[in-house]
């Protein structure tokens, strides 16, 4: 039998910080935040955390890192017991400062830049793949399709630099190379001028989405001399339909990274039925991500209660993509899902409603 939680019984507050509005990605926000509210629910229909309801406390952050510390400090006037979510990984990193500093317990759903923070601590988790994993895993696909002159289509960010050296020094070990174009000195055809120059066989999209990304897919698509070319976008832009909407048919056979397993669980193919009635399309591994933060903060406050820093050895879930558990892993200063999976799909040329999946990162 269905327990439900009373609504006068006084709530567990967890403080969710999702991109709401641009320039933030508001799609990728939607599905994140779609994942979280339905995880809530869930919990709640079942019981709540201890006999209290969860309750959702939602700031937008805007891709903006001064507006997400705000944020924080708000969540800590406000009692939450922890915080969730974000998306963007520079915005990321400066709510899990902060939120270190003031002792608040953080589950990073989907940003992945390897540096979360400075020092160790036991109050940040994280269950994205780490930026370093998921992008050698690129590049490993690359090299596997021959591609190991590489150039980089880029735009000044921390997250973009962290990608384009990861690929710089994975690349050299392996006798390829890595040419960085910067887009906000080579219009799109010139830069296409360069990729010719250059000889490169594959042009990887270190940049927003839709400007300058849409431009430079539509340039090097509609010039001859780089029909072989392939375009690549590893932080995932062709992952939502926004991508197609804009670009049709070009925007296809464009690989990029992706978190989801090859088989959902038995909990991730219910969770994808209601998502996908919910968001009025196929959910993202952001929705996914989304679900799964709550799913483990909800076992960490049943585990430790209010400690919920000292639960992530201790977690373990049964989440939508998997078994999740944390772990330390060398050179990360936060608890890491070790096993969170990876893959490198694109959308079917042939049909670009349809995802490809290209490559897949061996289970560890």
């Amino acid at each position: 039998m269905v327990t439900q939680v009373r609504p006068a019984q006084r709530s567990v507050r967890i403080g969710a910080l999702v991109p709401r509005t641009r320039p933030g990605w508001v799609e990728a926000g939607a599905h994140l935040l779609a994942g979280l509210e339905l995880a809530v629910e869930d919990i709640n229909t079942a019981g709540g955390v201890l006999g209290r309801p969860l309750e959702l406390v939602v700031r937008d952050t805007a891709a903006d890192p001064q507006r997400a510390v705000a944020a924080v400090d708000e969540f800590a006037r406000l009692g939450v017991a922890a915080l969730a979510g974000e998306y963007h990984s520079v915005v990321a990193r400066a709510a899990a400062a902060r939120a270190d500093a003031l002792g608040l317990p953080f589950l990073c759903s989907s940003a992945v830049l390897d540096e979360l923070v400075e020092q160790p601590t036991d109050r940040v988790a994280r269950l994205a793949p780490p930026q370093s994993r998921g992008w050698q895993t690129y590049a490993d696909f690359l090299l596997r399709a021959g591609r190991d002159r590489i150039a980089v289509a880029t735009q000044p960010s921390v997250y973009w630099a962290a990608g384009t050296r990861i690929l710089r020094e994975y690349f050299a070990s392996r006798g390829g190379s890595v040419l960085e174009l910067d887009t906000r000195v080579l219009a799109p055809a010139a830069l296409c001028d360069a990729l010719v120059e250059q000889g490169a066989t594959a042009l990887l999209l270190l940049v927003g989405h839709p400007d300058p990304a849409v431009p430079l897919v539509e340039a090097v698509r509609g010039d001859a001399r780089l029909a072989e070319m392939l375009l690549g976008a590893p932080a995932g832009q062709p992952e939502f339909p926004e991508w197609t909407k804009a670009l049709g048919d070009a925007g296809a056979g464009i690989p990029f990274l992706r978190y989801l397993p090859e088989r959902l669980s038995v909990r991730g193919d219910r969770v994808e039925r209601h998502l996908r009635a919910r968001l009025g399309t196929a959910p993202s591994f952001v929705a996914f991500e989304g679900y799964d933060t709550i799913a483990v903060l909800a076992a960490a406050l049943r585990l430790r209660g209010a400690d919920i820093a000292e639960s992530w050895a201790q977690v373990a879930v049964e989440g939508t993509r998997g078994s999740i558990a944390f772990a330390r892993l060398p050179g990360l200063n936060v608890w890491q899902w070790a096993g969170a999976p990876i893959q490198v799909v694109d959308r079917d040329p042939a049909e670009p409603e349809r995802f490809r999946v290209l490559h897949t990162r061996p289970a560890e």
